[in-house]
């Protein structure tokens, strides 16, 4: 699942996209990037004691040293993951940054996996 969420928004973009925390101590903060982090994944739906779907919950979040930036690639990310097959409920919320210079937005996407079953 991740694999679909960093080429969407690469290719979308052409931002970093980053699992979250994963910059070290040392690097610099790119000036516009995402980050992700998986919350969740369950099984979502069952057929002859099998599963048949599994529902992805994902946080993403926008960080960028331009405000306005933040707002609207966000906004922009939602309607991309839309068109991809993420589920989005809201425009984004604020998260807290690490670094003085950068601001951040989230959303949380969700994705329902069908399990391919060759019978």
């Amino acid at each position: 699942m991740e694999d679909l969420i960093i080429s969407t928004l690469t290719e979308a973009f052409s931002l970093p996209v980053l699992l979250q925390g994963s910059l070290g101590a040392d690097e610099k903060y790119p000036d516009t990037f995402f980050t992700f982090w998986c919350v969740d994944n369950v099984d979502k739906s069952h057929y002859d004691n099998d599963v048949t779907s599994y529902e992805w919950e994902y946080d993403l979040n926008c960080y960028s040293t331009d405000p306005l930036t933040v707002t609207n690639t966000i906004r922009e990310a939602v309607k991309v993951l839309k068109s991809a097959g993420f589920i989005i409920s809201g425009k984004g919320h604020d998260v807290a940054s690490d670094e003085p210079t950068h601001t951040g937005k989230g959303i949380t996407i969700l994705y329902l996996e069908e399990e391919n079953k060759n019978v």
